[in-house]
């Protein structure tokens, strides 16, 4: 594999990029091969159909996950479901940014990864202020959801995908949003998994109050995810100053 001699970009990687303005421009304008800016592009393109891919299963997802939300008054699937929305707008956003990252424009990349980093934010306390209400003085108990489960399930089996495939295509191309959005791919797996076992037990043994230990699990997850992607996108900011 060649490297170039003033950036140190490989022929088909950006992650070994030594040039902050080669980075910037991602390799259109200044000295690397033909070979390399194809591939980049390419690499660009399989991201934009991977954001299709979820963009379409986020839909599900919200629909889903609130509609069985409302029905059973959970509010692990809300947590999960309003995550879901979130993931959705930052799907869009990212899309975006990639169709003009593809066309070799990334001057809103950092904006891009911020903006989808305080949308997780403003999840954790309107989730955790919303269940404690509803359980200490609403006493609202939730009902078992076979919709939960099934939309639960189901982003147990996608999202390990999703998150694998983002990850490597934001490494390889040094694309931020997309590497960020990986990021929010894993911590919805995790969500799913502790959703996935709140509803069973939930609806094997009848306790609702298991719902509410999965929405401290859950938002828990969303915490971890926001002050991650948030770290990230404040250090990359901070480096193009």
């Amino acid at each position: 594999m060649s490297q170039c001699m003033a950036c140190g970009c490989s022929d088909y990687s950006c992650g070994t990029c030594k040039a902050e303005a080669c980075f910037q421009q991602n390799c259109y304008s200044c000295c690397c091969l033909e070979t390399h800016s194809q591939w980049r592009q390419d690499r660009i393109q399989r991201g934009v159909q991977l954001q299709y891919f979820s963009i379409a299963w986020m839909l599900v997802e919200v629909a889903g996950a609130i509609g069985a939300a409302l029905l059973a008054s959970s509010f692990a699937l809300l947590a999960f479901g309003t995550d879901s929305v979130v993931e959705l707008v930052s799907s869009l956003v990212v899309l975006k940014h990639l169709n003009l990252d593809g066309s070799g424009s990334s001057a809103q990349g950092e904006k891009t990864a911020l903006f989808t980093s305080l949308l997780l934010v403003s999840i954790v306390p309107a989730i955790g202020l919303g269940s404690t209400y509803a359980y200490f003085f609403l006493k609202l108990r939730p009902q078992a959801s076979l919709l939960g489960i099934a939309i639960a399930l189901g982003s147990v089996l996608i999202m390990p995908i999703l998150w694998r495939e983002k990850s490597k295509i934001g490494g390889e191309t040094g694309c931020l949003p997309l590497s960020i959005d990986a990021v929010e791919s894993a911590t919805c797996f995790f969500m799913a998994l502790a959703l996935l076992g709140g509803l069973l037990v939930e609806y094997i043994f009848k306790l609702g109050w298991i719902d509410y230990a999965a929405t401290l699990v859950i938002v828990g997850f969303v915490a971890f995810e926001a002050k991650e992607s948030l770290s990230e996108a404040t250090k990359k900011i901070r480096k193009s100053l």
